[in-house]
């Protein structure tokens, strides 16, 4: 178990990367990240998209460090597991079993599954960095938060490698024995970014609580590479602040 303070503010909502878990996404949908189906048209493929490009609290967001706040509590309570590994066709994910969440804000978030994108769908200081991985998390009211953290070259992760190993090359799922430690993926001693955002895929809700961490998690080339293979551009471009508030600090 680890514990760490974070500076954090009052606004929250929440979020799930809507292909990548049952009942968040219109599936029946056919979008893309690129071409006539890709991002910039996400709201002309049907009305349930409508918010992909009228909404005001559109995620990713270019994260700057502002606006600093009162700390607050994440407590992450994970078990190593065997994940379930799925290529959803815009992602590897890694789904998680019943008994890992996350305690923020006093509320407990179950841990539901990990996923990743390359490059970064956020931005840092107006930099897009190689990869970045989402915990997505549900409470019992419902209520949905997603961590974010920054991959970049260096060391090989073992968690990381597991997946990416056990990864189908096509749309597909593949339960695999060896336990995984997904804290690995998690930075310690860093400070966040707390905002309210969307969803970063179709239908784009704006339902999302994001926490992201500042400090990134290395990786190896390698890895990053293995990924990009599969998915070289599953990431939204940045969205306008529409004067929101990012709340930073430690």
């Amino acid at each position: 178990m680890k514990l760490r303070d974070h500076a954090v503010g009052t606004a929250v909502a929440a979020f799930v990367f809507g292909a990548a878990t049952a009942g968040y996404a219109a599936e029946d949908r056919e979008w893309s990240y690129e071409g006539p189906k890709g991002p910039e048209h996400w709201s002309e493929i049907g009305s349930e998209f409508a918010a992909c490009g009228s909404g005001r609290e559109q995620s990713p967001i270019d994260l700057q460090r502002t606006h600093a706040a009162e700390p607050e509590e994440i407590e992450i309570s994970w078990q190593a597991f065997g994940p379930e590994v799925v290529n959803n066709g815009h992602t590897i994910q890694a789904n998680a079993p019943a008994g890992s969440y996350t305690t923020f804000d006093g509320k407990r978030y179950d841990l539901l599954q990990l996923h990743f994108h390359h490059k970064s769908e956020h931005t840092l200081d107006g930099k897009q960095l190689p990869m970045e991985a989402h915990f997505v998390h549900k409470s019992a009211q419902g209520d949905l938060l997603v961590l974010g953290v920054f991959l970049v070259p260096g060391q090989a992760n073992g968690a990381l490698r597991t997946i990416l190993d056990n990864a189908p090359q096509s749309k597909g799922t593949r339960k695999v024995e060896a336990a995984i430690d997904l804290e690995t993926l998690v930075p310690d001693d860093s400070a966040i970014f707390r905002y309210a955002g969307s969803l970063t895929t179709p239908p784009c809700s704006e339902i999302v609580s994001w926490v992201v961490y500042d400090r990134p998690v290395e990786v190896s080339p390698v890895q990053i590479e293995a990924f990009a293979e599969l998915y070289p551009n599953n990431f939204r471009p940045t969205q306008s602040t529409n004067r929101r508030f990012i709340l930073f600090g430690f």
